[in-house]
């Protein structure tokens, strides 16, 4: 699903220079990167997986007449996020997508406080370290555009996937409030709220995704949105749960949604049942 050409001229007018994606090396963020590389834009792709990252900036830079420098590095430590800081100091970036994170699910107490952790590091702490410090970049310059993830599960607690649900509560509310502080500053701040993708998120959460949307579906909708909208909900699948459950009371929503991650979650429930 290419970009109309409509929108890659908005895109490329509005956000100059480059654009920094983390999470580049698969799902939503290699497929934004994709979109973005074929529209032009010069790229700095940041994920853990230097080979990955190697590879795609190799076959987008022999389609596309473009610049593209790959950062590897852990973002879920501070080290990480701070070497990725230092070397895109003198890089002009006029877009920042943050699309590194993973999720867990299944019983919260039933399962690794390491991980558990590590979670809320990437798909927290790193976010705001990265968008504060791109932030006050993008306000000197005038422009920019930051795209941050949610997801369907944000607006209500969502059992067996508890923390992470908590994760994407805080950007959700995050990014609702700097797009804000920031509209009058020229910067663009966009929250993506989607429902199941077909991304590779499914497996490192250990969930089953029936009729999840295929990532090809979601960069456009999502690129479409930004500079036009402060959130989206990309997707079929998703944009039916979100409005179904509007209508619902708060403690609603949650006993829906323990129906809709109990089916997802539940051959994780059979199996500690079987080995208890």
């Amino acid at each position: 699903m290419a970009l109309p050409n409509k929108l890659r001229i908005r895109l490329k007018k509005k956000y100059r220079g480059y654009a920094l994606v983390t999470g580049a090396s698969s799902g939503i963020g290699q497929e934004l990167a994709k979109e973005l590389a074929t529209s032009g834009f010069d790229l700095i792709l940041c994920a853990r997986s230097e080979d990955k990252l190697n590879s795609l900036s190799a076959q987008w830079r022999g389609q596309q007449k473009i610049k593209i420098e790959v950062i590897a590095t852990d973002l879920a430590k501070t080290e990480g996020v701070l070497s990725l800081l230092e070397q895109i100091e003198d890089k002009e970036i006029g877009m920042f997508i943050a699309a590194a994170g993973f999720g867990t699910s299944g019983n919260f107490i039933d399962n690794s406080i390491e991980e558990e952790v590590n979670m809320l590091r990437l798909n927290c702490e790193a976010v705001v370290m990265l968008t504060h410090q791109l932030a006050i970049r993008f306000k000197k310059q005038v422009f920019g555009g930051i795209v941050l993830f949610s997801s369907l599960v944000a607006f209500q607690g969502t059992p067996y996937a508890a923390n992470y649900a908590a994760t994407k509560a805080f950007i959700q509310t995050f990014a609702e409030g700097i797009a804000v502080e920031l509209k009058s500053h020229h910067v663009d701040v966009l929250v993506v709220a989607p429902g199941p993708v077909k991304s590779g998120f499914g497996n490192r959460a250990n969930m089953k995704m029936d009729g999840a949307t295929p990532v090809e579906k979601i960069a456009v909708p999502i690129l479409s949105a930004l500079g036009r909208s402060s959130t989206v909900v990309p997707g079929a699948q998703g944009k039916f749960l979100t409005y179904s459950l509007r209508l619902l009371p708060r403690f609603g929503k949650i006993k829906v949604m323990k129906i809709v991650m109990g089916a997802m979650t539940k051959h994780q429930r059979t199996y500690e049942n079987i080995n208890s």
